[in-house]
């Protein structure tokens, strides 16, 4: 009888290979860098691998107009990162944008160009309509579908954007308008001196995006939805997931447990009132805040505060998803990869 040969190792190209298609999303918003890259599975996507760094890349945009360099060489850093993950796990279909930031500063489209050439990727700045239909296309399968209308919110670095959605409508979740605020946790941070937390200035805030939010309240009969009690809400966001982590008073922070998680009014003011009374070194050491986050939450809070206060709908659905989740479902449904909708939360 012949001995059989010594077995073959296969290295880790091939088992790529073999497998379906990778795809890969970056997401650089203007304070955090974050990557997935995933295959279709069933109806779904697995997440294959991650990355998520805060960079600010809009640090000083703001003040000054343009991107400053070291947070440039940060962000190139983070993003040289994300390429040589992305070539590990033999990517082929990669969609990497950029979004406030970007679009603000008067040297975006250098640091695009810089991006191309020290990071091998080609970042593209999106408008803020796209970043707000990526968003939805990440969070619809949350949405329930038995309440017709959802308001979807997303407090970024640079801005915040709100998507008055039809959630019944028969082809999926259809954004019927969306507004994009040019305040974000980083720049409202920086307008205010970092003084979010006190009193008079979370007040101001809270007042500016009030301001900002009534016309596109008014337009679409928002506020006699939500009394009708016709209408959710989601939020997605470092502000709103670190929230729902606090409330759960997590040991560090869990995904598994933030997303999807329904949070009530109520559980939200208890939640800030209790950050609101931490100083800035018991903000940093919170174990779900940390070093890169806690001198921006109150200023996230503020904006938070902002639309709970004008749509009182009661709840909101912490969504720890958006626009990578949407980059990944578009790139798939183009290769012919349908995901069927879900029926509700």
């Amino acid at each position: 009888m012949t001995s059989p040969g010594p077995k073959r190792e296969i290295n880790r190209s091939e088992l790529f290979t073999r497998a379906p298609t990778a795809y890969a999303a970056i997401d650089l918003g203007t304070n955090n860098c974050r990557m997935l890259v995933a295959r279709p599975h069933k109806n779904n996507f697995r997440v294959i691998d991650s990355f998520s760094r805060i960079v600010r890349l809009g640090e000083g945009v703001a003040s000054e107009g343009r991107l400053q360099e070291e947070a440039i060489k940060r962000t190139v850093s983070a993003l040289k990162v994300c390429h040589a993950k992305i070539k590990s796990c033999g990517a082929r279909r990669v969609r990497s944008i950029a979004t406030e930031a970007c679009r603000r500063a008067e040297n975006g489209a250098e640091f695009l160009a810089r991006v191309k050439d020290e990071a091998c990727l080609d970042l593209e700045a999106i408008t803020p309509q796209e970043e707000a239909e990526l968003t939805l296309t990440g969070c619809s399968p949350l949405l329930d579908q038995t309440r017709p209308h959802a308001l979807v919110f997303d407090i970024g670095g640079g801005s915040t954007e709100v998507v008055w959605i039809d959630a019944t409508h028969p082809d999926g979740p259809l954004a019927r308008d969306v507004i994009s605020l040019p305040h974000g946790v980083v720049t409202l941070t920086e307008d205010f001196d970092g003084r979010t937390d006190t009193g008079e200035s979370y007040e101001d805030i809270v007042d500016l995006i009030d301001r900002n939010l009534g016309a596109f309240d008014q337009r679409n009969g928002i506020s006699q939805a939500v009394n009708d009690g016709r209408v959710q809400m989601l939020g997605t966001s470092g502000t709103v997931t670190t929230l729902g982590a606090m409330h759960l008073q997590l040991n560090r922070y869990d995904r598994s447990r933030v997303d999807g998680l329904n949070l009530k009014f109520g559980d939200i003011c208890d939640v800030v009132n209790y950050l609101g009374t931490l100083d800035a070194e018991q903000r940093l050491q919170h174990p779900c805040i940390g070093p890169r986050r806690s001198d921006l939450i109150m200023a996230g809070c503020a904006v938070l505060d902002a639309v709970c206060r004008r749509w009182p709908v009661g709840s909101l659905v912490v969504a720890d998803r958006g626009i990578r989740e949407g980059i990944l479902l578009n790139l798939m449904n183009e290769d012919g990869h349908a995901f069927p909708r879900r029926s509700g939360v």
